[in-house]
């Protein structure tokens, strides 16, 4: 029953009506004659090569990322450890990372601490689960080699192939477009890629567009999976090589920012946006948009695959607005400071200033309050130099 139950889903899920034009169907895409055409079943080798890269990856951040970072000045924050505190442990893990004011009192006084105390040990806490910023240049160089040479790659591939400069020759003969080995080798790298990247979401920095971030990752595996499957490799490859063309920029300049190169970094980041900006907001749209919507059926009727690939291309290119967004908020913060900021999607270490602790006001050398520091002797002069301009320390 249920080799019946499968086999009647996979016939109706592979029917010629969902995936190709109409008046064609999979035996027109059979090899013969020397041709070899792309097979679905061709991608199930996508998924050990993927858990090779997950093995590579971590074997390249640890014999070469590391030592790279220290090579080159990588530093991690000096981290406080907290002390054990079983009660606000449970709450950490169990109902929330940074509770409120009023939840903060209540717990402070379960655990007769100050209020100052408990917020001291939430932030510590938390700052004690922030990735180090090794961890960080490791990932970026992996992503930054990765990114770099696939674009080198999926460059030399297309760089003779028409299709590359004029768009609209994607559609030649659809679907009947034989398969180059050299693009299969790529596209079948391009999708393990993305596999291993969800595999290692656990283990990889969460970031505040966590969310979007997968949502690309899903986006861009159903896309290079189906665009494969129903012979769409012309217009695919310039999907990904459209792409890759500014990742390997922001992985560079995200080494450059952990290591305090600043001019570079801000240089390679300008370099960046003006790709980014370009690639995203001007090519994909006008070109890769344009063509698939209008110019891919130009000489046949839609079909589900032309409504289900442009609808994966409109959300691709949904999240290239939101992250442009968050580009020019970084940039419009270059300007009106004069240097780059940390990016704004990472979970920064977290200081008292930035969890608002509550400090005593030093006024003339001495605290208000009812812990008043005393008038004189060490602590007095001590309080003094505090209030002429040097931060409190937590």
């Amino acid at each position: 029953m249920r080799a019946r139950m499968w086999s009647s889903l996979n016939e109706w899920l592979w029917q010629d009506r969902f995936w190709l034009p109409p008046n064609n169907s999979w035996a027109d895409l059979e090899d013969r004659d020397g041709l070899v055409y792309a097979h679905p079943q061709d991608l199930l080798a996508a998924l050990p090569l993927a858990l090779a890269l997950v093995a590579m990856r971590f074997t390249f951040e640890r014999l070469i990322g590391l030592p790279l970072s220290r090579w080159l000045g990588v530093q991690d924050q000096a981290r406080r450890p907290v002390e054990p505190n079983a009660t606000l442990e449970k709450h950490f893990l169990m109902e929330g990372w940074k509770p409120d004011k009023p939840r903060i009192a209540v717990l402070a006084t379960q655990c007769g601490l100050t209020l100052r105390q408990t917020q001291r040990w939430f932030r510590r806490r938390r700052n004690q689960d922030r990735p180090c910023l090794t961890k960080k240049f490791c990932e970026a160089s992996w992503r930054f080699l990765f990114y770099l040479c696939s674009f080198i790659g999926g460059l030399s591939v297309l760089y003779h192939e028409s299709w590359l400069w004029r768009p609209a020759m994607c559609w030649d003969n659809y679907p009947n477009q034989p398969l180059k080995p050299a693009l299969y080798c790529w596209y079948l790298l391009e999708l393990s890629f993305y596999i291993s990247l969800l595999i290692t979401l656990p283990f990889d920095i969460r970031r505040k567009d966590f969310k979007e971030q997968v949502a690309h990752h899903l986006v861009t595996i159903i896309l290079i999976t189906f665009s494969y499957s129903a012979n769409l490799l012309r217009i695919g490859s310039l999907v990904l090589l459209l792409h890759d063309s500014a990742d390997y920029l922001l992985e560079a300049c995200k080494m450059f920012n952990y290591t305090h190169r600043r001019r570079v970094c801000n240089s390679l980041f300008l370099i960046f946006s003006l790709v980014f900006f370009y690639t995203r907001l001007v090519l994909f749209p006008t070109q890769i948009l344009y063509t698939t919507y209008y110019e891919s059926i130009a000489n046949s009727s839609p079909f589900f695959g032309y409504y289900f690939f442009n609808s994966l291309l409109v959300i691709l290119q949904l999240l290239h607005v939101f992250w442009s967004c968050l580009i020019l908020r970084m940039i419009h913060s270059f300007i009106k400071k004069g240097q780059m900021e940390k990016d704004i999607r990472s979970d920064v270490e977290e200081s008292a200033s930035s969890e608002g602790e509550e400090h005593p006001q030093l006024k003339n050398g001495a605290a208000q309050g009812p812990q008043a520091v005393p008038t004189d002797g060490l602590r007095s002069r001590a309080a003094g130099q505090l209030a002429n301009g040097h931060m409190l320390v937590s």
